[in-house]
């Protein structure tokens, strides 16, 4: 392998995060490879909405136009939504965030996981910097130290047996990332027992442009905001409740989800098709190994209960390639430990902090303890009321 065919970095995983990462780096100057197992499905306007959204938190956003693709996702399907209102099925109290308070248009923004990816993936196939290696998966990898004069690299070998080479790999390829496993990286963690079911629902009366959550025993509800006047629900329930409510027929899914959200929108009148996926927790306790690093589920899968996920994920990709610019422009070895380590630091501790803060919530709210939740309810009412901790709730949600 002749030294003109090492590329700058890898990304495995064209998922929301690691198209994301290699945009950014291309944008940046790096010569970028993309490993990708199979191309997204096109989203069409024609379709319907897809049954997994995400909160775009205001740093997502920010990050998604500095690679000229917000433009296209908000001009096909994006909703922003202006307020967030919380709530405790068992105590009085509420939390709400209105984005008059901050000084802003929006909060963020519903945007379906299959229009982000189609159109970061467009993106992909038209940057001439990045080299798009599709469909082709990892079969092993190893490291080549360079020795006191020749800067190091790692090399992927693809299921077609090619090689290929990069001073630095990213595994951006999901929760269960099969290079982080080859890399010896054993996460922790934990299973929920439960699963979150989907769907679009029509409500009898608006949505306002707000993101909608309750909590309740044993289970958490969101209805979030969509651009075509329905709302879009998470219904995180118990293995066994979400088994049973798949397979309630239309009339009486509509009825019990009423009921668990308080007909705070009126009846639902209507829903999309179902599906369900399992929650668990799972972090990984290091991001970094010799020319590699993990961004995204690769790195960390938290509860899906503050809409999070994803975000975090974008965040990585952001401070990685900052980081990795910032050591080219010094002249350093851009995947050098130090370097990485840097990186590592501060995403690490912002997404285990987040992870665990989310799980006390879940834990929290999740029972139903009338004392527990008195205490709830009184501290949802504080946040509400003290300006300055609220504030800080709000940056943080936004990324901030």
């Amino acid at each position: 392998m002749t030294r003109g065919q090492i590329h700058d970095v890898a990304v495995v995983g064209a998922g929301m995060v690691g198209a994301a990462l290699a945009l950014d780096l291309a944008v940046r100057g790096f010569d970028v490879a993309m490993i990708e197992s199979r191309a997204p499905a096109p989203w069409r306007a024609a379709d319907d909405v897809d049954l997994r959204v995400v909160a775009l938190a205001p740093s997502s956003q920010a990050l998604l136009a500095k690679l000229d693709t917000w433009p296209a996702i908000a001009a096909a399907r994006a909703s922003a939504y202006a307020r967030m209102h919380v709530w405790d099925a068992l105590a009085p109290g509420s939390l709400t965030f209105d984005a008059a308070d901050q000084g802003v248009s929006a909060l963020g923004h519903i945007v379906e996981n299959k229009l982000i990816q189609s159109v970061l993936w467009q993106a992909i196939e038209r940057n001439g910097a990045i080299a798009l290696h599709c469909p082709a998966r990892v079969s092993a990898t190893e490291w080549v130290d360079g020795g006191e004069r020749e800067r190091g690299q790692r090399v992927l070998v693809l299921d077609d047996g090619s090689r290929l080479a990069a001073r630095l790999v990213v595994a951006a390829d999901g929760g269960d990332s099969t290079l982080r496993e080859m890399l010896g990286i054993v996460t922790d963690d934990r299973d929920y027992a439960q699963r979150a079911v989907v769907a679009h629902v029509h409500t009898e009366r608006a949505h306002e442009a707000t993101a909608w959550q309750r909590f309740l025993p044993h289970a958490t509800i969101a209805l979030l905001p969509l651009a075509d006047g329905r709302c879009s629900i998470v219904w995180s329930l118990p293995e066994a409740e979400a088994t049973r409510v798949l397979a309630l027929d239309d009339a009486s899914f509509c009825a019990e989800l009423g009921v668990a959200f308080d007909f705070r929108l009126g009846r639902i009148t209507a829903t999309s098709a179902r599906a369900a996926f399992p929650l668990r927790l799972r972090l990984a306790p290091r991001y970094v190994a010799p020319r590699f690093a993990l961004v995204g589920d690769a790195a960390h899968v938290v509860h899906p209960l503050a809409g999070q996920g994803v975000n975090l994920g974008l965040r990585d990709a952001a401070l990685l390639a900052e980081v990795v610019a910032a050591a080219r422009d010094d002249q350093h070895d851009i995947a050098s430990a130090h370097v990485l380590r840097r990186y590592e630091r501060r995403r690490r501790s912002d997404n285990t902090l987040s992870a665990h803060a989310f799980d006390a919530i879940q834990r929290g709210f999740g029972n139903d303890s009338i004392a527990l939740a008195a205490v709830r309810g009184l501290g949802l009412a504080t946040v509400d009321r003290v300006a300055p901790l609220k504030r800080l709730f709000a940056r943080h949600a936004a990324g901030v």
